[in-house]
């Protein structure tokens, strides 16, 4: 299987979101298509599908899967003869097992410090779309004064819990607010992610947190890249690794009067604008979608010569 430089291959990223409208509001979703994207841009054959679709018989057309591993598995069903199958732990690395990883030719992880015993992991960090997520995309400090764009995943969760106890000028958007807020702090139950580059460059502060396990194997959140390439000012929850990639472009809190000082003097808080316009130009170029496809094409370029 020798023929990567003569002609280009065909790729398909398999993701956990559901196909049909109910996927476009998974955050996985819009991972796929940039993805797809960038791989095409490099000269790839590259094409996205929801996890119903995995076993599909167009299978047996692919010579790479990239399976974006979320709350779902996939199996891999190797009906063509020498395809790959990488298998991109991007979220919930908890609900992966020595079984489940044994099944891939590559097992990369959005973290540069999750290490199971069971199976060697490649860090390949989630990433954004700069060509999308970019200063240009608003007026700095012209929107929302403190911006959280998230569901409930069924919980009050704690940022914005601890936003709300420190009386910050909350703009929330999301499903199922409802049950812990009162319905007049609710911008919206949903912003469309092509609305969400104006949202982020345009926030004052922009509120990010994780799951905890996420936050403890060192997974960021893709919304660390999405509004950091923006020029965002980001205040998260602590997170394994996170000083390492956005450095103090990012501001951690261990209590509500925490939050609440740093959300009320962010020129002293953060960076100023135009360090914070460098850090978003450094986050485009190290940390693109374009970037991971290139580092994935490496791979399967390395792993075809062995062949």
């Amino acid at each position: 299987m020798k023929f990567f430089g003569r002609r280009k291959l065909r790729w398909t990223v398999l993701t956990s979101a559901p196909g049909g409208k109910a996927g476009e509001q998974w955050g996985d979703t819009w991972f796929a298509r940039d993805l797809v994207d960038a791989l095409r841009k490099q000269g790839q054959d590259a094409h996205t599908t929801s996890r119903q679709n995995a076993h599909s018989l167009e299978r047996e057309k692919d010579d790479v899967v990239v399976v974006l591993r979320g709350l779902n598995e996939v199996k891999p069903n190797r009906s063509k003869k020498n395809s790959i199958w990488i298998l991109w732990v991007i979220s919930h690395p908890e609900l992966v097992t020595e079984e489940e990883a044994s099944r891939y030719d590559v097992v990369f992880a959005a973290s540069n410090h999750w290490k199971p015993d069971f199976v060697d992991v490649r860090p390949l960090l989630q990433a954004t779309n700069p060509s999308r997520f970019t200063p240009s995309a608003g007026i700095a400090d012209a929107g929302d004064q403190v911006l959280f764009v998230g569901s409930t995943r069924g919980v009050f969760r704690p940022i914005v819990k601890d936003a709300m106890e420190a009386n910050l000028a909350l703009s929330l958007y999301g499903v199922g607010w409802q049950e812990y807020v009162e319905v007049d702090q609710i911008k919206a139950e949903f912003l469309a992610n092509d609305q969400l580059p104006h949202a982020y460059a345009s926030a004052q502060v922009v509120l990010n947190d994780h799951h905890r396990f996420m936050a403890d194997t060192g997974f960021l959140s893709n919304r660390l890249f999405d509004a950091a390439a923006t020029g965002a000012r980001i205040i998260s929850d602590p997170a394994l690794g996170l000083s390492e990639v956005f450095g103090d472009h990012v501001r951690t809190y261990s209590s509500v009067e925490e939050l609440a000082a740093i959300a009320s003097d962010v020129d002293a808080a953060f960076p100023n604008k135009d360090e914070r316009m460098k850090f978003a130009n450094e986050i485009a170029e190290k940390h693109s979608f374009t970037a991971r496809a290139k580092e994935l094409i490496a791979y399967v370029k390395a792993k075809q010569s062995q062949s």
